[in-house]
């Protein structure tokens, strides 16, 4: 399902200072695809594209991807957003979304947030249901190969454009009791890392978000919010993590760690700390406490 939503011809709340991140750097706003834009950081990246100038592709598997769409546009900006309600986790919806993004071909995309994730946590591996942890592939990595090949080619042949992925922290560390998920984000990490050496000298931009926890869906979904200590702890804005994962990308950085400086000082620490150091610490975050975990 695909719809354009134009901007209402009412003034927006944006005020100066928020205009012209793009151009600003010297990127001119065309088209950019971003998935996982229903809500979280997928959402304020769409609402910066946006307000930037970009016809923004807004996709998302559940329905209430036309709702944002309908406020972001309400906050106004300079661009137009176009939704693709679409199942990334299939190779159709992947094909789907970059046949609507390209209008079959006839446009180029300049900028694409490969940002769509889902986690499985709050129970052990051995308790978290098969279909649970191969959805949590499905999405975080298959989807995530196929949609960077599409964008990745066309861009390589034209010599411009941009990628940015959604990692995290985790992809630093082994994770226990969401060990899945885990596993997923240190495969795009290491994906963003490879194509970034691939593509530099193709005038190709990639760039890879590593946020920290964040205030956004995730938790919930992924049974993590009540029974986890990192669950129940404080979390980021994901205004401010989209934030400076567009201006990362913009900037032509390889790597942002987003929102708390804290995350930073885990980040670095995580890399030069032993695996099995790392693992009991991440533990100690994500172990359930209470319970097997949570419904819902």
């Amino acid at each position: 399902m695909t719809e354009t939503i134009d901007r209402p011809d009412t003034q927006d709340a944006t005020t100066s200072a928020d205009r012209g991140i793009a151009r600003a750097r010297g990127v001119t706003p065309t088209v950019a695809v971003v998935t996982g834009a229903s809500s979280g950081i997928g959402k304020e990246l769409a609402r910066l594209l946006l307000q930037d100038g970009w016809t923004v592709v807004a996709a998302a598997e559940d329905p209430s991807i036309m709702m944002a769409a309908e406020e972001l546009s309400r906050d106004g900006g300079e661009g137009r957003v176009e939704t693709v309600q679409v199942d990334l986790s299939s190779a159709e919806g992947v094909e789907q979304l970059w046949e609507r993004a390209t209008a079959g071909g006839g446009r180029e995309v300049d900028l694409v947030a490969l940002n769509a994730g889902v986690g499985a946590g709050g129970r052990s591996f051995v308790e978290i249901p098969l279909e649970e942890d191969l959805q949590v592939v499905a999405l975080n990595v298959t989807s995530t190969v196929h949609l960077a090949k599409l964008a990745a080619r066309e861009m390589h042949q034209r010599g411009s454009g941009r990628l940015l992925f959604t990692s995290s922290i985790a992809a630093t560390m082994p994770a226990p009791y969401q060990a899945t998920y885990g596993a997923s984000k240190a495969f795009v990490q290491s994906l963003a890392e490879a194509l970034r050496g691939e593509l530099a000298g193709r005038g190709v931009v990639v760039t890879a978000l590593q946020p920290g926890p964040t205030d956004t869906n995730f938790f919930r979904r992924a049974r993590m919010q009540a029974s986890t200590r990192v669950g129940r702890g404080p979390k980021d804005d994901p205004a401010k993590v989209a934030r400076q994962g567009y201006e990362a990308v913009l900037g032509g950085s390889d790597r942002v760690v987003a929102g708390n400086p804290l995350n930073t000082v885990q980040e670095a620490a995580a890399r030069v700390m032993p695996d099995r150091v790392r693992a009991a610490m991440h533990a100690v975050l994500t172990k359930p406490q209470g319970g097997a975990g949570e419904q819902g």
